[in-house]
């Protein structure tokens, strides 16, 4: 287990940077969990739970604390996505008894950008002055405000797909877009070229769930 979470454990190289184990497990487990969101399964949350874990010893070892701490948050959104999707109630129940897709509201639209500056501001401030507040534990954080605003689109693309909204996919989009940038800046070559697959799911998760939503109300 100890291997597993090491990134001294190179399994190959990219670009003369080398993939670790832990890195190349967390590479699969998030595409087969975006693939099955995709296809609206409810599988898709049983993978994000193992996601989440390999993904937080990832980012501690590579400094991206915001991304690292997400992680108890994200795996906290899944449970609620997990009972959203499988218990609606009656008026949001689709043909297969599940939850039905819906779009976010003129006041949603509103609120949304408003909460993610404010987040970003916050945390990112927070994290800028981690390593004075917990030296014993943290480093100096890598672009804070940069990891700071993935973290927030990130929760608010998890909970938009939990709540089954259609514009969840444009927050992956932006999510996945940030990441490439982010993740070079961190010294990770694999990821970054995972990302670029994961926009083209969200290209394709997007065309799957309109042509949903488009049949569930006719």
């Amino acid at each position: 287990m100890e291997n597993l979470f090491s990134i001294e454990n190179i399994l190959f190289s990219i670009g003369g940077q080398g993939v670790s184990l832990l890195e190349f497990v967390a590479v699969l487990s998030g595409l087969g969990c975006v693939y099955l969101a995709t296809q609206r399964k409810v599988l898709n949350f049983w993978i994000g739970y193992l996601y989440n874990f390999l993904l937080f010893f990832l980012f501690l070892q590579k400094g991206l604390y915001s991304s690292m701490l997400l992680q108890p948050v994200s795996f906290a959104i899944n449970i609620f996505g997990h009972y959203r999707w499988t218990h609606p109630a009656k008026d949001e129940e689709n043909r297969e008894k599940q939850l039905k897709i819906t779009l976010l509201n003129k006041k949603e639209w509103i609120i949304i950008p408003s909460v993610i500056i404010l987040f970003v501001v916050i945390w990112g401030t927070f994290l800028s002055n981690i390593h004075s507040i917990l030296p014993d534990y943290f480093g100096v954080a890598r672009k804070p405000y940069l990891d700071s605003f993935v973290t927030g689109m990130i929760l608010l693309a998890q909970y938009l797909s939990a709540q089954k909204r259609l514009e969840c996919w444009g927050a992956w989009f932006i999510v996945n877009v940030t990441n490439i940038v982010l993740y070079l800046l961190a010294g990770l070559a694999f990821m970054p070229m995972v990302s670029a697959a994961y926009l083209v799911l969200a290209f394709f998760g997007f065309a799957m769930w309109r042509r949903q939503w488009k049949n569930e109300n006719d």
